[in-house]
Formats: structure tokens, sequence, C-alpha cells
């Protein structure tokens, strides 16, 4: 990042808080001082004036924990936060790096209703727009989103057990839904091939909010030859905009 106009005291405070968030109650003047390499008296300054703006409380056994000030720009940023605008903002990037169109929808139900697209800028153009809806479980973003169900939850959702075919190709029944349900659980993302619409690829990522709730998913479509080409490259780069997306959505993932 540009630093031309860079607030030192800024970036201290920063790394103060970083910490704190990391170790609440943990940690004294002192510790704090060590760790961040931060002298003493810079530190009790620092520390001072983020305590009396709310960033940060000092325990009765002078320790240091996150303030309030923190829990209300935090509600501010999630009541601003908005999907459409964070996938906007990350898309671009993943598409010139596939070179595959990349959509975003959330579930409703039994269906994802598709909510954004931003195309690929080759020949292909995928027949979605904003509002349609398609079955979850013939999807590869409704499949990541069903993974989040427990069995029973999944068979509520789908009681009368067989599936109706959209393909050839599309998942037959709940219980071999199911099983691919958990492998896309425990992979990270879920993938279809032509269970959709004959001669289309799809991959998919989940996307989580600051609750750890799923909230919506991304994916990419392409036809069969580039699937061949790139299907490693697109799971790399799905998985790491869902992941981005969840951040901006104040998702925090486990180290």
């Amino acid at each position: 990042m540009e630093k031309k106009y860079w607030v030192p005291a800024l970036e201290r405070a920063n790394d103060i808080l970083q910490l704190l968030a990391s170790e609440p109650s943990q940690m004294k003047l002192i510790d704090l001082a060590h760790a961040l390499s931060i002298n003493k008296s810079s530190m009790f300054s620092l520390l001072h004036t983020l305590e009396s703006l709310g960033f940060v409380v000092k325990e009765k056994d002078s320790t240091y924990s996150l303030g309030p000030t923190i829990g209300a720009l935090s509600a501010a940023y999630f009541r601003q936060f908005h999907i459409l605008q964070a996938f906007y903002a990350e898309a671009p990037a993943s598409v010139r790096q596939v070179q595959e169109t990349l959509q975003l929808s959330v579930r409703n139900g039994r269906d994802i209703i598709y909510l954004a697209k931003e195309e690929s800028p080759g020949p292909l153009r995928v027949a979605t727009d904003a509002g349609m809806r398609f079955p979850a479980y013939a999807t590869a973003m409704g499949k990541v989103q069903l993974s989040a169900l427990d069995y029973p939850e999944l068979k509520a959702l789908y009681p009368e057990y067989d599936l109706e075919p959209r393909t050839p190709y599309t998942v037959g029944d709940v219980d071999q839904l199911w099983a691919q349900l958990q492998a896309m659980r425990a992979a990270g993302y879920g993938s279809e091939q032509q269970e959709a619409v004959t001669g289309f690829f799809c991959i998919a990522a989940p996307v989580y909010n600051h609750e750890g709730q799923m909230i919506a998913s991304v994916s990419f479509t392409m036809l069969e030859n580039a699937w061949k080409e790139k299907a490693d490259l697109a799971r790399e780069e799905i998985v790491d905009l869902g992941k981005r997306l969840s951040r901006r959505a104040g998702h925090v993932f486990s180290p």
C-alpha cells in the first residue's frame, strides 16, 4: 500500500486493536509494549487515547480488551454491508484470472435465486439474470448452500425423496445428494458437471457472514473444454473469492 501519506500513530493503534482482538483481557501495558516493540511512554499515550475514545477498556487487573466503540462501529458496518456491492467490487479480478463468467446467488427454500453476474470477456454468455430461480440440488451454488443443512433438514426440504432430473446427469435422490453435500462440506467448495444444463460445468464456494452463517455462494460457469483446462484454477479462485467476500461480511476464518 502507498505510504506517502501514512500516519504511523494510526498504524500502531491498529496493531494494538488487532492484538487485543486476538488476546482479550490477557495483556497489560508492558506486555503490549514488548509485543509490539513500542516504548512504554508511547504505549501509555496510545492506550490512554484509545481508552478515552472507547476503543479499548482497562480491566480491574490492568489488562486491556476491546471497547464499546468497536462494537458500535462493527454494528454500523454490518448494517451498511451489501453483498451485491461486495460482489461487484471483488468479481472483476476473479474473472480476469479465470476468464469465465461468475455468478452470485442465495438460497430460498428449494431454489437458488440469482443475484448478480460478472460476464467473462469471451463469447460464452450464461442465460441467467438477477431474480431468476433454479432448483438448488441441480446447481453447484445451490448444493454448496444445501451443505449447511443436516440430514433431517434435507429430508424435510425434499420429502418426495426422488429429485426431478434437469438433465441426464442430475443427482437422482436425497441420499445421493446427501453424499455429495458431505463431500462438499469437507472440501469447502462444490461442483456440478452438466446437472443443471447439458454442456455446462460449474464450481462454487460459500460466503459466510460475521456470525458464521452461510449467506450466499459464488460460482464459475464454463463449457467442457474450458473445464478440462481450467478446473483447478477455477477451484482455487472461487474458494479465494468466497473467502474475500466472507471477510467483507465480517467472517473470521480459523488459522
